[in-house]
This record gives C-alpha cells, structure tokens and sequence, in this order.
C-alpha cells in the first residue's frame, strides 16, 4: 500500500532547498540582484544634491559632475546586470534540470511495467511547465530579496527626512499581502485547472499520433478532431480565466501602491498648504518623492512573488503526484547533474565479471495480485534448467504476461522469491536486464531512430555480431526492401514496419545482447507460421544451449517445447510436453484443438 502522500508540498521549503544544492551561485545572483534592485537610490541622491546645491553655490556639485556620475552609475549597472544574468541563467538551469533529473531517475526505479499513470503527454507537461513555473519562483526569489532592501533603505532614507510620512508607506504593503493571502486559494484553484487543461491536449495529442492508423482506420478522424476541438476550447477559456486573474492581481497591485502614494503625497501637499512650510529643501522633496515610486516598484514584486509561490505550489503538487511512493523530498535531492563534460554519455562495456551463468532459474510461491483486484498470480512454482525452452501458454487473462514481468522485476511481487543458481535475487529489477536476461514483450517499443540505432541502443558490438542477430531473427530479407538498409528511419514507435518486422527487430535487439535467459512474451503473434517456425530453428542453431521461457499459444513454439506450463487463472493448471498434456489436460487441448474461451 503506497503511503499517504500531502496534497501540499512546502513550497518555501523545496526553494530554499533548490537554493542550497548551489549557494554559491545563488550568493552571486542574489548580491548582484540586490545592489541593482538598490542601485536606483544612487540617482536619487545625487540629484537630491544637485537640487540643494542650486541655492548653495558653494557646494561644488555643477552639471559636468552630475553627467559624469551618472554615466559611471550607468556603466556600474550594465556590468552587474551582465555578471547576475550570466550567474543566474545557470543558477536556474541547474535548478531545473536538477528537479527534471530526479523525476527521471524516480521513474525508472519504478517497477517498469506501470511506472506512472499518466499517459506520455501528461508526463511531458509536468516535467515542461511544471519545472518551469516552479523555476519562476525561484527566479523572483532574488527580485524578492532585492525589494525588501530597496523597501528598507528607503524607508530609513524617507524616516530621516520625514518620519511621519515615511510611516504611511507601510500601509500598501500590508494592503497587497493582505489581498494575496485572501485571493490564494482562488490562485490555486485557477492555476490548477489551467495546468489540467493542459495536460489533457498534451495527453490527447500523444495518444492520437501514436494511434493514428487506428483512426484512419476506424474513419473516426472527424469525432477526433471534435474532440480536439473541444478539448482547445477548454483550455482557451482555463487559461484565460487564470491569466486574466493573475493580471487582474498585479493591477491592484499597481493601483494599490499608487493610489496609496498618490495619498501620502497630496497629504504631504496639504501639511505645506497649512503650515506654508513642510521643513524640507528641494533636494529633500525630490528625493522624497523618487523614493516613494522606488518603494511602490518594491511592493509590487512582493505582491507578485506570493502569487508566483502559490502558482509554483500547484506545479510541484502535479510533480510529486508523478511519482508514485515518492515526497517532496525526492524532487530536491542533491546530485551530479554531469554538465561539465561535453560529448556522448560513456558507454559501459560488460565485462565476464558482470555475466552470472545461468544454471537453473527457481520461482517459489510467486504471487502478484493486480491493486485493488483478486487476479494475477497466486503461489506459482516454476523452474528453468539450462538449455531448456520452457513455454508459458494459457486463455487470455490467465496471467502469462503478468508471471514474465513479475519474474523480470517489472511488476514487484507480493510474495514467493526467484533463484538464480540458487542463490535468491532481492532486486530483480536491476538483476534481470542484460547480460543475465533479455526481454522482448509482445509490443515491442521502438524509437523514431534508424534500424541500426534501435538495435544498438547504445552496444558497442561489430558489424559481424549485428548482422548474425539479424539472421537469427529472420530479418535480413526484410532489409533488402528497405531503401537504405539498416540505416533507415523507422518512424516514431517504429510505425513505418509492420507487425512482424517490429517483433523480429526487438528479437534481434534482444539477440545481440547474447543474454544467458532469453524472455518471450508471445514474440511470434504477428508472424506467419513458416517464418515462425524459421526463428526457433535459427534461434537454437546459433545460440547453443539457449534458455528461453515463452509465453505463446502457437503449435510451432509448444511442438519445440522442452516442457509447457499451462496457466489458468494465475494458478498452474497442467505441465508437461506437448504430447503429455494432450493426454493428460482438457485445459490445453482446447487450446491445441483452438475451442478457447477468450472472453
């Protein structure tokens, strides 16, 4: 049972995390941003200056000193602004390629049969504009620290020349926190339902390609394109009801400090009307006045970096929800992003060390039941000896795929253990995958890559090894119709083959791996009989004294079949060769005679 995850991860917490896996970084960019966000003071002051000194003409301050403290006040901030942008591009990168890594990483230690719920294009959408907007909080997180400074010194700058207006400026900025706090929930509540809309054209639109021969197929282009219709419509009106809300927001935000600057001065205008004399001098006035619009530009980013964080809540609240079992925590954890190397990832070799030689393969009490059903697995012993050609067969429903990838580690075991030579295998995930087993599963996953790169997939073997893989796997006619041989494009999923070429090419893939147990999942389903009946005679031709387990209802692989398990139910009916469960199981002979119950 998966542990009960919050619905809320802390959005603060998982910042301030982010910050710490670069402090560095994020030292420079914060002082960076900070000396710019106050930096604007500077002009004030000088002209506050300049002002006072038009009465005073010994105060040496002319028009050649002010021009020039203004250009070296310029270029001061071209360059800091260049050094943050540079520092912070890369603060922000790391940051986000760190929380996409972890997603990946997660993932692929799920167990591999269902590792996530989502369809291909969800997934996409979290880990684009998921990271991304969790990225933006981020970024003003520096916007933020900079307007508390600027708001600080400003304020002190304003006390000392007017202690009791300086005081009325805080009023704005409690105003925007306060409307943020009371708009958060409808924040969140908009901001999700714009992402699920999303989510769901993404999602549509990754099934819909992957699918497109059954929809011609079918004629239902039409009701797709409704549907797609409808679909963009929704989001149309989610994304501009969040959009326009998010605006609608920053506007009282602006008007909200203008309105209360735009008191604070015509308050001011009405102490110099009664009193004829406010006690200020021009440069004081001035600067008075170019503060205030500083300390309103402040408030604003602060008002806008709540909105931002509650945003940024509803993104990683869909990341962590991505991966099943994981917290929040799993999303910051520190590692190596490997960015300093440039150049293809290193390709590591198998050594003899690696290969464990399989003797014989023991499954004891294996049970895997489906979450929240009673079908799957229940108590299944099994064994494997070397050489042997051992064939899963059973009604649709029985359990055969189920009992391969459970054995493969890709769905995880309720009860019951696997030996490999006796010697019990606790992570199967990670122990059955090459050199110790290969798998090919009835629908094999190719890449929109050439031939050739979906066999190597990284392999490092010769050309002679790559071309007696293809042999074994009856391949090689089929690549003298194909315009540039192994180097041509399959197409995404591997659309431009047909069935029976998809299945050989994993074959194949799986072939040149030469793993020590070869893993079927009814690899000949989409083959005629005579070009069945060829790969099994090639496949043991070539590998001498291959071990296979099979699951397939074909007469050619349970004709070859050292021994046959027949499955019913999830539970083992029968075993036997061909010729004794004939005999001996009414099971299997009316799936030999083809009087199956399919339903």
């Amino acid at each position: 049972m998966r542990p009960h995850l919050p619905t809320r991860p802390p959005t603060l917490r998982i910042i301030v995390t982010l910050i710490r896996r670069q402090p560095l970084r994020y030292v420079v960019s914060a002082t960076a941003f900070a000396l710019l966000w106050i930096m604007p003071i500077i002009p004030g002051l000088i002209a506050a200056a300049f002002f006072d000194s038009l009465g005073d003409e010994s105060a040496g301050v002319d028009v050649a000193t002010l021009v020039a403290a203004i250009w070296a006040w310029a270029l001061a901030r071209i360059a800091l602004l260049f050094l943050g942008m540079w520092n912070h591009s890369h603060l922000l990168f790391r940051a986000e390629a760190l929380l996409r890594r972890n997603m990946m990483e997660w993932i692929y230690e799920l167990p591999g049969a269902h590792p996530v719920d989502e369809s291909s294009g969800e997934v996409i959408a979290r880990f684009r504009d998921d990271v991304e907007h969790t990225g933006e909080a981020l970024d003003f997180t520096v916007d933020l620290i900079g307007s508390l400074l600027l708001a600080s010194v400003s304020f002190v700058i304003l006390f000392s020349v007017d202690a009791r207006m300086a005081l009325l400026v805080i009023a704005p900025l409690a105003l925007v926190v306060l409307i943020t706090d009371r708009a958060g929930s409808r924040i969140r509540r908009y901001r999700t339902a714009a992402r699920d809309a999303t989510e769901q054209i993404t999602g549509f639109l990754g099934e819909t390609l992957g699918a497109a021969q059954s929809v011609k197929v079918a004629g239902a282009e039409g009701d797709m394109l409704r549907h797609f219709a409808e679909l963009n419509e929704h989001r149309r009106r989610m994304m501009v009801r969040d959009r326009t809300f998010t605006a609608a927001l920053e506007s009282v935000f602006w008007n909200t400090v203008n309105i209360g600057t735009g008191l604070i001065l015509i308050l001011a205008a009405g102490t110099i009307a009664l009193t004829g004399d406010a006690g200020l001098t021009i440069g004081e006035f001035a600067l008075f006045v170019y503060l205030l619009g500083l300390v309103t530009d402040a408030v604003y980013f602060i008002g806008i970096f709540i909105t931002k964080t509650k945003q940024a809540g509803v993104s990683l609240e869909r990341m962590v929800k991505l991966l099943p079992g994981a917290t929040w925590r799993n999303l910051v954890t520190g590692r190596d992003l490997e960015l300093e190397e440039a150049g293809a990832p290193v390709v590591v070799a198998v050594t003899p060390s690696d290969r464990r030689r399989l003797e014989r393969l023991e499954i004891r009490g294996l049970t895997y039941h489906h979450p929240g059903t009673t079908s799957g697995l229940t108590d299944v012993d099994l064994t494997v000896e070397r050489g042997e050609f051992v064939v899963v067969t059973g009604r649709i429903g029985a359990g055969k795929t189920t009992l391969l990838r459970v054995i493969l580690g890709l769905l995880p075991a309720d009860a019951g253990e696997i030996r490999w030579n006796g010697e019990v295998v606790t992570d199967l995930a990670q122990f059955m995958t090459p050199p110790h087993t290969a798998y090919t599963p009835q629908v094999p996953r190719l890449f929109s890559m050439t031939l050739r790169e979906n066999l190597l997939l990284g392999n490092d073997a010769g050309s002679g090894d790559l071309s007696a893989s293809v042999h074994t796997a009856t391949l090689e006619q089929d690549l003298i119709g194909m315009p540039e041989g192994l180097d041509t494009t399959v197409g995404p999923r591997g659309v431009r083959l047909s069935g029976g070429q998809m299945q050989r090419s994993a074959a194949a893939r799986m072939f040149l791996r030469r793993p020590e147990l070869l893993v079927f999942d009814d690899l000949s389903s989409a083959l005629d009989v005579e070009t069945e009946a060829v790969l099994w005679q090639r496949l043991f031709r070539d590998f001498a004294g291959a071990t296979a387990l099979v699951v397939s209802h074909r007469k050619p692989a349970l004709r070859r079949a050292d021994r046959i398990i027949v499955l019913r139910n999830g539970r083992i009916e029968a075993t036997g060769t061909a010729a004794e469960l004939l005999r001996n199981s009414a099971e299997f002979r009316r799936m030999w005679s083809g009087d199956r119950d399919d339903a």
